[in-house]
């Protein structure tokens, strides 16, 4: 299954690692630091330059980790996912 992030990007679910609210988790300095090292390795993806509510970790193929920062809120794409379905 795929979960669609915004403005045409797909990406394959078993590929999700996380899915988290932009708002709740960059209170942290963790959050922050993760968010800032994936920005200077190039693995950040901005879906749309619209006000960010979430963000997605993946890991594709040879385990690259790519970031998505979406405009859609982290209980939409929750929704979206293949875990909600296997309720």
């Amino acid at each position: 299954m795929y979960i669609h992030l915004g403005q045409g990007t797909v990406v394959p679910s078993r590929e999700i690692v996380g899915i988290f609210d932009i708002e709740g988790t960059t209170i942290s300095k963790h959050t922050r630091s993760f968010l800032e090292k994936a920005e200077k390795k190039g693995e950040v993806v901005t879906v749309s330059y619209e006000l960010p509510k979430a963000f997605a970790v993946c890991s594709g193929k040879e385990k690259k980790q790519t970031v998505y920062i979406t405009q859609l809120a982290s209980s939409t794409l929750l929704k979206r996912s293949d875990f909600i379905n296997s309720l």
